[in-house]
């Protein structure tokens, strides 16, 4: 269960370096400048959404073999690496002044989330390990320590970090994630 937890939160809080909800998270601290009701829509949209990617994952696993699952998820994990190497543009959901800042930025994380390369990895956790909570609650908490830095420190944080160096590092972790799955 730890296991599950530690590598969800570091597979989501890597996949989420220069991803789109990085940049969403920009854009609604720099309109609302109230850090708190975002971060907290932020987590309550993850959660909500990697719950249901995280049930897929698990019923996923109960229909196919283990063989079949092993190659499923390293050719997952693979393609997730690929697909760190080229950045997400920013959203084109700018909220609504009408719902109000953490309700916005609920709706927001939740649609945004939908497809993205971290539900896609919740997915691939959920469907590798049996506890679904630990997987849930640790890719919740990746997305936290992606996104909360950005809301608090905004685009002063994200002119000093080396993206490119970041994205080929979760790249690395996705494509030696996927070997793994292999050799288990």
């Amino acid at each position: 269960m730890l296991e599950a937890f530690l590598v969800s939160t570091g597979v989501v809080a890597l996949a989420e370096m220069g991803d789109k909800t990085q940049l969403l998270a920009l854009l609604l601290a720099g309109r609302y400048r109230r850090p708190v009701p975002i971060i907290l829509g932020i987590a309550i949209a993850t959660l909500l959404n990697h719950a249901i990617a995280g049930a897929f994952g698990s019923w996923l696993a109960t229909l196919v073999g283990p063989g079949v699952l092993r190659w499923l998820l390293a050719a997952s994990f693979a393609g997730m690496g690929a697909w760190m190497l080229f950045p997400d543009g920013p959203s084109d959901f700018e909220g609504s002044k009408r719902l109000g800042v953490f309700a916005t930025s609920t709706l927001a994380f939740f649609l945004v989330e939908f497809g993205d390369k971290t539900q896609i990895a919740t997915v691939a956790l959920a469907a590798n390990y049996a506890s679904l909570a630990a997987v849930v609650a640790g890719t919740t908490l990746g997305m936290l320590i992606a996104n909360a830095p950005v809301v608090y420190a905004g685009e002063a944080l994200l002119r000093r970090l080396p993206m490119k160096i970041l994205q080929r590092v979760a790249a690395a972790a996705f494509v030696a994630l996927g070997a793994l799955a292999l050799l288990a």
